[in-house]
This record gives structure tokens, sequence and C-alpha cells, in this order.
């Protein structure tokens, strides 16, 4: 029987703790400050355990990370870093579902020399777009054809029951993490022309796609898709394109949230303690209260403007004064849309992901579209959750079997991932439909 430290509690611990006490034979220790939250659901079973440690302490973490045989870390991932390093200390492996940082792919000679294995985004995305994406690259380049064009998207939505508010968007992981994303600067290939979006104009570049079943959706871009050309070994591709979706009307909504400077993370002392409608007045440097004509006017949009709407439902043109003590604007939207834009019991989230290629053959050309589309569970686990927490805790399980072969700082675009991740992905009912069409030259 070997150990697995798990490091966080949050929501996608749950689906990966149930699969590895269910679906293998090890033992599963959960550690941090807020861990009792699991003993209802996995006390009872004989391989569990739960630690209350500070996970910032290295000298808390120590002993309990070096009995490991490998740490899964579902931290924030500006700890990973220094959990990455106890594991160099103490000769531990490493999981977790972030993005891999320029520090951790600093760790790939330190680790790889003492055969260690520090696994990173290994969740949904990144993850299993990594490995869905690279098995269909392979194949086609296998088979001799030629990628034109790579368009991938993924989305976290409301199920199309639970889709009741004006923003079209209910938060099923860190709002804080979804609002931050979208300050992020982007840069994509389309039909060989370089686009590089700067930061805090993202929404002003986004498209509409149709997608069944779920209809009309926003597809706006997502970091730099750049970065895939060389790691899917796509060099011939014209366009490579990797966005997120959301319902209509969330990037216009969006791009007037980050217009009032609703996105903006620095301390503003003065709007401590003060009502929405007062904190929306010194952001609009007005001096009396704002009314939706006031809002209107400052946004250029017309009073019946759906966003106008929108900001209203917010309730940041109330008396009411935002929860908590915080002080930048983008802490107090989140605080706000934590509020209103949450998951009800028995609601469900889905999960859509989806890459097209245009592939080139000798003798024709294809369009393939591949699409995985997860539902959550009413009343139990989320599809983010699922989809998040499967691929880490399958790869743990493999890892443990002596099945990965991998050391060092990766990522899994490797076919001995999504070889065997993949299908067993499908057996979780994590499964992509495929469909093809095409055309003679």
């Amino acid at each position: 029987m070997k150990q697995v430290l798990v490091l966080g509690s949050g929501l996608v611990s749950r689906p990966l703790i149930r699969f590895i006490l269910e679906q293998t034979d090890h033992r599963v220790i959960v550690g941090g400050l807020e861990v009792d939250h699991l003993m209802p659901l996995f006390g009872h079973h004989p391989r569990f355990q739960i630690i209350h440690v500070d996970v910032r302490q290295q000298a808390q973490l120590s002993p309990s990370l070096k009995e490991a045989d490998l740490v899964i870390s579902l931290l924030p991932y500006s700890l990973h870093v220094s959990v990455a390093r106890l594991c160099l200390c103490h000769g531990v492996h490493l999981i977790t579902t972030s993005y891999v940082s320029e520090e951790m792919k600093s760790l790939h000679r330190e680790a790889t020399e003492k055969g260690l294995l520090f696994l990173n985004e290994i969740g949904l995305d990144p993850g299993i777009d990594h490995m869905s994406a690279k098995q269909s690259i392979d194949a086609f380049h296998r088979n001799h054809g030629r990628v034109d064009s790579f368009v991938s998207c993924c989305g976290g939505l409301p199920a199309p029951e639970a889709n009741d508010n004006p923003l079209g968007y209910k938060f099923s992981w860190s709002p804080r993490g979804v609002l931050l994303a979208m300050r992020n600067p982007a840069r994509f290939l389309q039909q060989g022309r370089l686009v590089q979006i700067k930061e805090g104009e993202l929404f002003h570049h986004y498209q509409q796609r149709m997608i069944e079943p779920l209809g009309l959706l926003e597809l706006y871009p997502n970091r730099d898709s750049l970065h895939y050309r060389d790691l899917y070994q796509l060099e011939e591709a014209a366009t490579i394109f990797r966005g997120t979706l959301r319902y209509p009307g969330w990037c216009r909504t969006m791009e007037k949230l980050a217009q009032l400077g609703l996105l903006d993370d620095r301390q503003r002392p003065e709007l401590r303690h003060n009502s929405w409608n007062a904190i929306m007045a010194r952001l609009m440097n007005r001096n009396e209260s704002v009314t939706l004509h006031d809002l209107a006017d400052h946004l250029a949009v017309d009073f019946n403007d759906p966003i106008v709407q929108r900001v209203k439902w917010l309730g940041l043109l109330s008396e009411e004064k935002p929860v908590g003590d915080v002080m930048a604007p983008l802490d107090l939207l989140t605080s706000q849309m934590t509020r209103k834009m949450c998951y009800l019991p028995g609601e469900r989230d889905l999960i859509l992901l989806q890459h097209e290629f245009i592939v080139r053959y000798d003798d024709r050309m294809e369009t393939v579209t591949s699409r995985l589309l997860v539902y959550g569970d009413a009343g139990g686990d989320s599809a983010m959750s699922k989809t998040v927490a499967l691929p880490a805790a399958i790869a743990a399980g493999l890892f443990l079997e002596g099945k990965i072969k991998a050391r060092g700082v990766r990522i899994p675009v490797l076919s001995e991932f999504y070889e065997q991740i993949l299908p067993r992905l499908a057996e979780s009912g994590i499964v992509f439909s495929t469909l093809t069409s095409g055309q003679l030259n």
C-alpha cells in the first residue's frame, strides 16, 4: 500500500479522493487547515485520514510530506513551487492540475536527476485538452495529414435549466481566478497572421459560435495560443486559436465592468465600508448618487441596453454594502458575484470542450470536430470538479502502478499519458464524440 498526500480540500478534492479510495488500494491523507468537512464523506474509510497543517509552513508540512509516495497539490498555483521544492528535498513525486510556471520548469533537471515526476496541467483545461488534442494531431500526422487549422475552445457553464440570471454564468471554481483571467493579454494565429491582444482589450476580440446542443455561444481568446505550435507539433498550421466559451452577452458586460474599473486589483482604501452606490460614484468620479441613467451615459450605451439591467441586477447601484473588509474593486466585485452567481442546491453545471481541425491530405481535406460535453450531478459532484479531478486521480493511480515512466517536470502531451488516461476517463463518462466531414482535393 502506497501513501498519497492530497494538499487542498476544495470542491475538486472530493471526486479525486473518492476515485483513489475506490479504484486503487492506496492510502489517502488530506492535509490543510480546513479539512474537517471531508470526514462525513470519507471518515469511515480505513485508508483515509486528515491532518491539520498549515501548508504555507514548511516545518509543519515537511514531516507528513516526506512519508508520502506521491503528493497531489490542489492548492492555489502560487504555492506549487514551494511544495515542489519540499518534494525535491524528500524524494517525493508531485502532481498538480495548474499551468506549469517558469519556476516549476526550472526544477526539471533536478527532478529528472532524482528520478522524480512533477506532472502539471493534468486537469481539464489544461489537461484533458492537451491529451485529446495531441492524440488527434499525432493520428493525423501518422496518416500523412497536414493540420491547416486548429481551433480549441472550452467553457464551464450553467446547464440550460440553471441558466437563470442575466449574466448567463455561475461560478464553479475560484471567482477571483475567473475575473483575473479576463485581464490577460492574448495572441493567436489567424490564417497566417499573428493577432496580439493587449491586456485589458480581451473582450474587444470575441466571436460567436453555434455549438450544439447549446446553440449560440461567445468565444474569446485564451492566453497565448502560439505556445501550442511547438508543444503540439503544429508547425504547419496557419490558424492556431484557443478560446473560452460563454453564453451570449458575457463579453460586452465584462468589457463594461472593466471600463468602470471593477477589474482593478489595486487597493482603494477610500472604498472601504461604503455602499455599492457610493463605490460606483467614486469609480465614476461623481459626487452624488448614481442612477441608471447616469450609468448608461457613463458607459455610452442606451438606457434600455441589457448591460444597464445586468449591473442593476448585480446590485452595484444599491445602498447595500459589500460583504467583507476588502478594498480592491476586483475583490469587491468578486464578493458580490460570489453571492449573486452561485449554484443553488440541485443545480447542474456543464463542461463543453471542443477541438476543430482542418486537415489536408494528398487527395482530400477533412474537417474534424471532437467534442466533450459533461454535465454535473444534481446534488453531487459538479462537471468542473469531475473533469479537473479525475485526470489527476487516474494519473496518480497509473503512476503508482509503475505504468507512467516519464520523469522531470512534465505536462500530459506524451502518448504514454493520453493512451492510458483518456480510455479510463471514458469509463467514467468523460468521453469525446467525433464528427468528420471532407471533400476531395
